[in-house]
């Protein structure tokens, strides 16, 4: 497994956990009320859970597993190291908004961040998606 699907599945994996911790600390919450923050962390559980886990693992397994191209590279690894960075980035920006009460405009700055993120590992993989060279 190459050393990017392994960061990306290890971070995603530790999204996975503290998205779960959020989800928990919400619904101990409901039960006995222990914080009127609680309920700003709905955004950061969504996008740490969504963009954090699902999204950074299928682009850690994606990168591992789509074909490589003649000759064996995977395709420009700076770009996708900057790609999970940007992901990243962008996670932290949305997932703070609430708990720090961050004027709106940091939502936009996240999102175009996880954009970004999308559209460069997109732009890195499409030409890696093709037939099969076997007949």
């Amino acid at each position: 497994m190459p050393r990017l699907s392994i960061w990306a599945v290890r971070l995603s994996l530790s999204y996975l956990l503290l998205g779960f911790t959020l989800g928990a600390l919400m619904l101990a919450n409901e039960g006995v009320p222990f914080g009127l923050w609680v309920g700003s962390l709905l955004p950061g559980h969504i996008d740490i859970l969504l963009f954090g886990f699902v999204i950074q693992l299928a682009i850690g397994m994606a990168y591992w597993i789509l074909p490589r191209f003649p000759g064996g590279s995977r395709g420009n690894e700076t770009v996708l190291w900057i790609t999970v960075g940007l992901l990243n980035l962008g996670i932290w920006t949305v997932a703070l908004i609430g708990l720090l009460e961050l004027p709106g405009q940091w939502l936009a700055i996240g999102r175009l961040f996880e954009g970004i993120a999308s559209a460069l590992f997109a732009f890195q993989v499409w030409k890696r998606i093709r037939a099969s060279q076997t007949t």
